[in-house]
């Protein structure tokens, strides 16, 4: 069981992905912002952060540059509803490991996160 931290401003969207990460027996943390996802990495320390990028306070990718300078094996996974491929290049060369399009898919969602634990 991994400690999960799942970001997003959608509480419909956090209320989803929650879901499937508990059936996978997962343990989650929530947060609506960039602001307060870079604190709860601080201390609740997961094993993973699944991020959306666009949000209010502090956007995603500067949420994850934050976090990637507090733990430079950090494994985070964007979550994106938009189709620009800029965006998501940037999350990865500013250290994202993976990067799911919403709306969120059960199997797209598992499979990432089992291939990140096995």
């Amino acid at each position: 069981m991994a400690k999960i931290l799942v970001v997003d401003d959608a509480e419909l969207v956090r209320m989803r992905v929650t879901y499937i990460l508990k059936n996978l027996n997962h343990e989650i943390i929530e947060a609506d912002n960039g602001v307060m996802a870079v604190e709860l990495f601080k201390l609740k320390k997961p094993d993973l952060t699944i991020l959306d990028i666009t949000m209010p306070l502090k956007d995603g990718i500067e949420a994850l540059k934050e976090i990637i300078q507090i733990n430079k094996q950090a494994k985070v996974i964007m979550l994106t509803n938009i189709g620009d491929q800029n965006t998501i290049i940037e999350a990865l060369e500013a250290g994202a490991i993976d990067y799911i399009i919403k709306p969120i898919q059960e199997d797209v969602l598992s499979n990432a996160v089992k291939k990140i634990f096995g």
